[in-house]
């Protein structure tokens, strides 16, 4: 049967490398097959100390996922709200070189922590933010520095479906796979619903990416707002929403889809620090469930 990881940004709060020790102790309570790994911005300055607590743990991490604000510094733009409303901001020619450079160097520390858990698989948010997917021709050029990165420390570097403010995550990989035919994708069913796009990938006109075996992961997470329903744009447990996974998992075992599964539903109290193990580890039985269901009825 396929894995099930369980994302460490389901587990911790933005904190200090030292509290990943704690990752170990985690592992003993939760019934998954191993972790997706989330980085975020405060672990640059402290690679090195991270990597020297997780890797001992000997934890089987086969995905890391990049800083989420990466994709942000390849579009040449900035965006934000303030009490007057939406603004954006092209940047110069040197403001936009060198917030380019600076994702670089950010992206090869996050290749570093991939190589050191001995990840092969690594996940992009090519567009995020504000910006979103305003200026999504740069980022869809840029990508192709980043992939070539990837591809010279073996690792592949996998598009998610992220939510967007400019046109919908599927015309996106459409158009990111014209520019790049060998890209592969990660499908998350929360930002799918979020656009009414969940089952769109099993139609005809886009269930080559499950034929071609492009899509090389997914993220499997509730979603319980509207069409485009920002103020409930939230991580929720598998069958806390309104996603028909039922006929999502009959529909997915029409297709050789060979990847695994990551459940991100966050977990953690911030105001206790307490971990949910009991919710992660519903979420977890459900997907194995769904498999078994899926497999008996082929």
């Amino acid at each position: 049967m396929r894995k099930i990881l369980c994302s460490t940004g389901a587990l911790f709060p933005r904190i200090t490398p030292e509290k990943y020790i704690a990752l170990g102790d985690m592992a003993d309570k939760l019934n998954c097959n191993g972790f997706e790994f989330m980085v975020d911005s405060t672990m640059y300055e402290n690679v090195h100390k991270l990597i020297q607590i997780v890797k001992p743990l000997k934890l089987w991490i086969p995905v890391v996922h990049c800083q989420k604000s990466l994709g942000e510094s390849l579009c040449g733009m900035k965006a934000w709200f303030d009490e007057t409303g939406y603004h954006e901001y092209r940047m110069t020619d040197e403001e936009d070189r060198t917030a380019f450079q600076n994702g670089i160097e950010r992206f090869r520390v996050n290749l570093e922590i991939a190589g050191a858990f001995g990840a092969d698989k690594m996940v992009l948010h090519l567009w995020n933010g504000i910006v979103s997917d305003k200026n999504l021709s740069k980022n869809i050029e840029r990508f192709g520095v980043l992939n070539e990165l990837a591809r010279a420390s073996r690792v592949e570097l996998m598009i998610e479906n992220v939510v967007c403010n400019h046109k919908n995550p599927l015309e996106n990989i459409r158009r990111v796979h014209e520019a790049y035919r060998c890209a592969t994708f990660v499908y998350d069913t929360k930002m799918s619903e979020f656009h009414n796009q969940t089952m769109e990938l099993f139609s005809s006109e886009w269930d080559w990416l499950l034929r071609e075996c492009l899509v090389s992961h997914m993220h499997i997470n509730d979603y319980n707002g509207g069409y485009m329903d920002w103020s409930n744009l939230k991580t929720l447990p598998v069958g806390a929403g309104k996603i028909d996974f039922i006929g999502f998992f009959d529909k997915l075992a029409q297709y050789d889809y060979a990847g695994d599964f990551t459940v991100e539903a966050t977990a953690i109290c911030r105001e206790t620090g307490e971990v949910d193990y009991d919710m992660l580890n519903a979420c977890f039985d459900r997907i194995r469930n769904l498999l078994r269901h899926t497999e008996t009825h082929k």
